[in-house]
């Protein structure tokens, strides 16, 4: 039996370009939401889900903030994807033909000035692989839709322009979730990526001291987010990457400080930091 991925979209989505990517040998799974991509996990009807986190352009996927504190998963990995945006039309259009171009609002934001150069009106659509089966359905020669490379495999559709972005360099980072905790052996030689959630207890200058922990331990924070959980909280909700393995002794270290400043201290998960950040650590 093949071993399966799930994630949101439909096919030709960028987040099933980045479970091909991460795991050729997976069967992706198309969902409608977030949510029901993880559900699939938990329950055991996929073994992994790749969820996008943030985006170098468009920010930090909010609504995954919102699900990370209450899912029952585990975090053994993150993917970065290169987001190449691909101008699309029929098989039978031609660049002059077009009239309309169909995307993702952020899509058609990333794109902008490359739409107003071939004087296209741009539509927004829910997503960018929709935009592509749509374009299909409607058989319209004057109408061209900006989705992955991938979509147009998929969709039989020709590519007219590839990197059709205005600036290059746009990546979405996704955390590979699964049932199973997977932690990785410690070795120095190797980068590690440690995630956590906590509340700060409601105490003056809780996440002051909650920092000095990790600061006076020579402990690199990669991120941190902070958000409202569902319910009204007397201390407020903290997600951190931390660069480190917890079985490093400043790491051990910081979170005895951390502990002393938080509650509810949840590791989401321990893995080997991806490929794309080594190239950030060497610049």
């Amino acid at each position: 039996m093949h071993k399966t991925i799930a994630y949101q979209g439909v096919q030709g989505a960028y987040s099933e370009q980045a479970c091909r990517n991460a795991y050729e040998d997976y069967e992706t799974i198309a969902c409608d939401t977030f949510h029901e991509a993880m559900w699939l996990v938990e329950q055991g009807d996929a073994d992994l889900a790749m969820i996008p986190l943030e985006n170098s352009t468009a920010g930090r996927v909010e609504e995954i903030y919102r699900l990370i504190p209450k899912m029952a998963l585990h975090v053994i990995g993150e993917h970065f994807e290169p987001v190449v945006h691909c101008l699309l039309a029929l098989p039978d259009a031609k660049l002059e033909d077009l009239k309309y171009v169909a995307s993702h609002p952020q899509a058609l934001a990333q794109c902008h000035h490359n739409i107003i150069s071939l004087g296209l009106k741009a539509e927004a659509k829910l997503d960018t692989a929709g935009a592509a089966k749509e374009l299909v359905e409607l058989q319209d020669v004057q109408r061209a839709a900006i989705a992955s490379k991938l979509a147009a495999d998929i969709y039989g559709l020709q590519i007219l322009k590839e990197n059709f972005e205005d600036k290059r360099g746009n990546t979405t980072r996704f955390f590979i979730l699964s049932r199973e905790k997977n932690i990785p052996l410690y070795d120095p030689s190797k980068r590690y990526i440690t995630s956590l959630v906590f509340q700060v207890k409601n105490i003056p200058a809780a996440l002051y001291k909650v920092l000095g922990g990790f600061a006076t331990n020579g402990v690199n924070l990669l991120k941190i987010e902070s958000y409202m959980g569902t319910e009204m909280l007397p201390g407020s909700q903290f997600h951190i990457d931390i660069d480190g393995h917890i079985d490093s002794e400043l790491l051990k270290r910081a979170l005895e400080e951390l502990a002393f400043f938080a509650d509810d201290v949840r590791i989401l998960g321990i893995y080997e930091s991806h490929r794309h950040r080594k190239v950030e650590y060497m610049i």
